[in-house]
C-alpha cells in the first residue's frame, strides 16, 4: 500500500512516507505511555509511621480535639464519647469510615480492576483492614446513588485523573469517628481525596466536609513507601464479636458521658498544661494567631518531654527516640542508640 492510498493525491510519495513514519511512532509512543498522563498505582504500600505516629500508634490522647475546627454540635457528640462503646457486642465489629484510610497504622494494597473487552480501568481498589472495608474508586463515569440510597461502609467514590493526580470523592458515608478518642462524623460528611505518587513513595491527601460536625474541612495528608515483598491481602480476617464486659450488656444501654461529665475533659490540662480551651477544638486554635492568646493566659512549656517523646523507632521501648531526640524515662536523660528499624526486644526479666 503506497502512500497516495492513505492519503491522497495532495501528499506526495515522499512527504507521505515520511508522514506514515511521524505516525507510526506516535501511535507507539501512545500504547507505550499511560493514558491522559495517568500512573500505576498498582502495589503493596508499607505505611511509614513517623508520620504523626501517636495517633496511628497509641491513638491520640481522650479529650485532643487540637488541630480539628468541631461545630458545637461536633464538640458535644465527641464529649459524650466513652471507650467502652466497643465492648458491645453490636459495636465490635462496627467499621470506620472510608477516609480512616489515612489514620489507620495499616499498609495499603491498591490494585485496578479493567474492562475484559476495551482494557481500560473500570475502577482502583484500595484494600480492607480488621476496622475498614476496601475502598472501590469508580473510574467509569458512573453518577453517584441518590442520597435515599444504601450507605455501606466503604461509601461510594468516583475518581478521575487530573494530570498525575487522582482525583476522587466520597459520597454515602456512614456516621462514624474522625479519630479514635471519639471526634465524630455525620452521615451528611464527604470526603474528597487527592493521590499522588512520586517514584516509589505514595502520598493521599484528605479533606472531609460535615456540615453537622466540623465548622471547617479536616485536611490530612498520609504518605507509604512501595514494597515489593509486601503480601498484603486486599480484604482482612473476618470480625468476630466476642463478649468483653458481660456488665454493659446486661444492662441494655451504650456507654456514654452525659453533658458536663467527661471525667477526661483535663487530661491535656494536667499532662501538657495545655488550657482546656484550647484543646476543645474550637475553630480559632487551628491559627497561628491564637499563640498570642495562649501566651497572654497563663499557659507554660514544659522544659522537656515526658510522654511519647521515644518516638517510633522501636515503639514500646521507653529508651529509644527518634534520631536527635532525647527521652526521659524516670526523670534521667537517656540518648537514643537504637539504629532505625530496628525492632524492640525486651530485655530479660532480672
Amino acid at each position: 500500500m503506497g502512500p497516495y492510498s492513505v492519503l491522497g493525491d495532495m501528499v506526495s510519495p515522499r512527504r507521505g512516507g515520511r508522514l506514515q513514519a511521524a505516525l507510526v511512532l506516535a501511535m507507539l509512543a501512545l500504547v507505550s505511555a499511560p493514558a491522559f498522563a495517568q500512573v500505576d498505582l498498582n502495589g503493596g504500600w508499607q505505611a511509614l509511621q513517623h508520620e504523626d505516629w501517636v495517633e496511628r500508634g497509641p491513638g491520640s490522647d481522650p479529650v485532643d480535639y487540637t488541630g480539628i475546627a468541631l461545630t458545637d454540635a461536633g464538640r458535644a457528640r465527641s464529649l459524650s464519647y466513652s471507650y467502652a462503646q466497643y465492648a458491645l457486642l453490636e459495636r465490635q465489629c462496627i467499621m470506620y469510615t472510608p477516609q480512616y484510610v489515612i489514620w489507620g497504622p495499616q499498609g495499603l494494597r491498591i490494585w485496578s480492576e479493567s474492562d475484559p473487552i476495551r482494557g481500560n480501568v473500570v475502577a482502583w481498589k484500595i484494600s480492607a483492614a480488621v476496622d475498614r472495608d476496601i475502598v472501590t474508586i469508580w473510574m467509569d463515569g458512573r453518577p453517584h446513588p441518590s442520597d435515599n440510597a444504601f450507605y455501606p461502609f466503604s461509601g461510594f467514590t468516583t475518581g478521575r485523573w487530573e494530570g498525575d493526580v487522582l482525583v476522587a470523592h466520597t459520597s454515602h458515608i456512614k456516621a462514624g469517628f474522625l479519630r479514635r478518642n471519639g471526634i465524630s462524623s455525620s452521615d451528611k460528611a464527604t470526603a474528597d481525596w487527592r493521590i499522588f505518587r512520586h517514584g516509589d513513595f505514595l502520598t493521599i491527601m484528605v479533606f472531609v466536609n460535615d456540615p453537622i460536625y466540623l465548622a471547617e474541612p479536616d485536611v490530612v495528608t498520609r504518605s507509604w513507601a512501595l514494597d515489593p515483598k509486601a503480601a498484603l491481602a486486599p480484604t482482612a480476617a473476618p470480625c468476630v464479636p466476642v463478649s468483653e464486659l458481660p456488665r454493659v450488656e446486661a444492662v441494655g444501654t451504650v456507654p456514654h458521658h452525659l453533658p458536663g461529665r467527661n471525667p477526661d475533659v483535663n487530661e491535656m490540662t494536667d499532662r501538657y498544661r495545655i488550657p482546656r480551651e484550647a484543646v476543645l477544638g474550637y475553630p480559632e486554635t487551628l491559627y497561628p494567631e491564637y499563640r498570642k492568646k495562649l501566651k497572654a493566659d497563663t499557659f507554660i512549656t514544659q522544659d522537656r518531654c515526658k510522654r511519647y517523646c521515644c518516638g517510633w523507632v522501636a515503639l514500646g521501648d521507653p529508651g529509644s527516640s527518634a534520631p536527635g531526640l532525647t527521652c526521659i524515662t524516670n526523670g534521667t536523660d537517656k540518648p537514643n542508640t537504637t539504629p532505625l528499624g530496628t525492632p524492640f526486644i525486651p530485655p530479660p526479666p532480672r
